[in-house]
């Protein structure tokens, strides 16, 4: 497949549903933004895939990022360490990434990391 070809597969992709054990995803395109919403658990046990996935949308021309945490039910350090990182990355380079608050239980550990005020959430 040529590059252009996989860029435009990727633009004219449908939501894509993961499902694991503890964790589930949509990874949708619309125009130049991109979102990617999480629904469970963010911890030790489903972190990589949603780096992997987060990683290859960032490896994509989408002018914006979103990542929607509003879906989750938990998130420990791990999930924490995954979006700062991301955040560290965005920084580096075209500074696309935006985040969509969690609940309570999820905004309270990045308060506990002391990062809460650091990131860019987008509301």
């Amino acid at each position: 497949m040529t590059g252009d070809a996989f860029e435009e597969r990727e633009r004219s992709r449908a939501a894509e549903v993961l499902g694991f054990d503890q964790l589930s995803m949509t990874s949708q395109r619309d125009g130049s933004v991109h979102v990617i919403a999480l629904f469970g658990e963010l911890d030790l046990a489903t972190a990589d895939t949603v780096d992997r996935e987060l990683r290859r949308v960032e490896a994509t021309d989408a002018s914006t990022i979103v990542v929607d945490l509003s879906g989750l039910t938990f998130m420990d350090s791990t999930g924490a360490r995954l979006v700062w990182q991301a955040d560290v990355r965005s920084r580096a380079g075209a500074n696309r990434l935006r985040l969509r608050r969690g609940p309570r239980a999820v905004q309270r550990v990045f308060e506990i990391s002391g990062v809460a005020d650091m990131l860019p959430f987008a509301d």
